[in-house]
């Protein structure tokens, strides 16, 4: 088993790159850095530095350690952390997810922090692929996605259906195929994953999104219902982002004759260690989302 204080040492140096400064840090002497790199390395026999006069570079060994030993010291120091203190009501809970989703989510967990001031909720809107890197990264705690997940370093829990919408001005009343083609389309971050998902199981001619004219294109979940409503052309969202545009009078919400619903999982990384509130914010979630 490898020596976690060695390892510390060894990140630390990698990290500030100077055995001087590393010592300093650590309150140790410069031999005593080196000992434990060189403990390190006949422990798992092999060089992880290439020393090259005060410089140094990393073997590929000396890499892969790193990357390694970093998620090992983390959850070593969350452990650590969660045994000494864990109040399901006490720090801070990351959360990312769609931003259709989130319209819903966020004001209820809001209300959960105002009841609880010393829970924080640091809430991001972000599109699949930054949610999933974000979660593999172990940026954040919690993350919700539209998509089932194909990193093995993830759990993923279906927790809900939300039906895709297909979206115009109130001046377009019926829909087909021609109509979409002269409105044009009004793109997002989630469009084309949507746009197919729904297209696809009503339209035979559908076969990609960029059979339409992109009219418009907006990252602001609050904000993509906008030129719709205006005219500039239709899209595909979650029933609850249409929901909760302000404008409901300006818009028309298409049902299609073959309904498409998307899952919704929610994401942790399973080396995270979880904590009370982590456990406690996820319950809440699959009760006010489910």
């Amino acid at each position: 088993m490898i020596n976690l204080v060695w390892l510390k040492t060894f990140c630390s140096l990698v990290d500030i790159g100077h055995f001087t400064q590393t010592a300093e840090k650590l309150f140790m002497t410069q031999s005593g850095v080196s000992q434990h790199i060189k403990k390190l390395e006949q422990h798992l026999d092999t060089f992880l530095l290439v020393r090259e006069g005060k410089s140094f570079s990393l073997t590929d060994a000396g890499d892969k350690l790193y990357q390694q030993g970093q998620i090992l010291l983390r959850s070593s120091e969350e452990i650590e952390a969660s045994i000494k203190h864990d109040d399901p009501l006490i720090g801070t809970v990351k959360i990312t997810t769609p931003g259709s989703v989130g319209l819903k989510l966020y004001p209820q967990l809001l209300d959960i922090q105002q009841s609880h001031p010393t829970l924080v909720i640091d809430y991001m809107f972000a599109p699949n692929s930054s949610i999933e890197q974000d979660l593999i990264d172990r940026k954040v705690d919690i993350g919700l996605l539209t998509e089932q997940t194909k990193s093995s370093t993830l759990m993923s829990t279906p927790i809900a259906v939300e039906p895709l919408v297909l979206v115009t001005s109130k001046q377009t009343q019926v829909i087909n195929w021609q109509t979409l083609i002269a409105l044009g389309f009004i793109g997002h971050p989630d469009a084309e994953h949507h746009t197919q998902q729904l297209l696809s199981e009503n339209y035979h001619e559908f076969e990609h999104i960029n059979q339409f004219e992109r009219t418009g294109f907006s990252n602001q979940i609050s904000l993509i219902l906008e030129p719709v409503s205006r005219g500039l052309g239709f899209t595909v969202l979650p029933l609850h982002a249409v929901n909760a545009f302000h404008k409901q009078d300006d818009i028309a919400v298409h049902f299609l004759k073959h309904t498409v619903n998307e899952t919704l999982y929610l994401c942790q990384n399973s080396l995270s260690f979880e904590n009370s509130r982590t456990q406690y914010i996820k319950s809440l979630i699959i009760d006010f989302i489910s």
